[in-house]
């Protein structure tokens, strides 16, 4: 495929992108980083709306940019920005549901494998099922500066599915008997196109709601009030420059 700019997705050029990129879902909460944690921030796309933006934080050159909800949508920024923008490190950054009764809203679960439901897998033609992992440096590292933070932090697999609502109502308590501690909707997408590309992947999540207890945060909450996951991700980005 070549590499012609702009791409169908993402109106920039190389130069635009920091090597790591930190993905909201939201679009909102991408502004709002580049708003209140980087310095100089330029909007370098917004090609249906998918905020991103590069600037600075502590010194070293960073991108935030939003992945848009789901697998599909993930996969088509991610793998862009891996295959097309040289971007090294893709740092997902999002709220999860948790599975676990002991897992309480805005803890912190970095997602060391991601279960799937979906076929994203498909394409690749491999002779049995593939187990989408984290990077594993990207993981030391942030579980590192989880542990600088004192936040309350689950390290683990995680689900990432294509069904927000699900005919059957059974599903979470089967995939929680399975030790997997919350379930979001990019990671395992994110985490095959960095395996494919030769890239790094990392997905923290801040827990928004417990699907078991019931215990939830309002919508403006979860746009804006992350804060401990977002400086997490940023450290991070920091220590891999160096």
């Amino acid at each position: 495929m070549s590499k012609n700019y702009p791409t169908p997705h993402i109106k920039a050029i190389p130069e635009d992108f920091a090597k790591t990129v930190l993905m909201p879902g939201d679009p909102l909460r991408a502004k709002y980083i580049a708003e209140n944690f980087l310095e100089n921030a330029k909007l370098v796309n917004n090609v249906r709306a998918i905020s991103g933006y590069t600037g600075t934080y502590k010194g070293t050159p960073v991108s935030v940019m939003a992945s848009g909800m789901g697998m599909p949508s993930m996969g088509i920024y991610s793998y862009e920005l891996f295959n097309f923008f040289d971007v090294d490190n893709i740092i997902r950054i999002g709220s999860a549901g948790a599975l676990d009764e002991n897992i309480k809203v805005r803890d912190i679960v970095l997602g060391m494998g991601a279960c799937t439901n979906s076929d994203y897998q498909r394409q690749y033609n491999l002779p049995g099922t593939f187990a989408p992992v984290a990077s594993y440096d990207l993981l030391k590292i942030a579980a590192e500066e989880c542990e600088k933070k004192g936040t309350k932090t689950h390290v683990g697999n995680i689900l990432s599915s294509d069904t927000f609502y699900n005919a059957d109502d059974t599903v979470n308590e089967k995939w929680a008997k399975m030790g997997v501690l919350a379930v979001e909707m990019e990671a395992a997408a994110l985490y095959m196109n960095a395996a494919y590309s030769k890239k790094n992947a990392l997905a923290i999540c801040t827990i928004s709601d417990n699907i078991m207890t019931g215990e939830a945060l309002d919508a403006d909450a979860r746009q804006s009030s992350f804060t401990d996951m977002m400086e997490i991700a940023l450290e991070t980005a920091v220590r891999l420059s160096k």
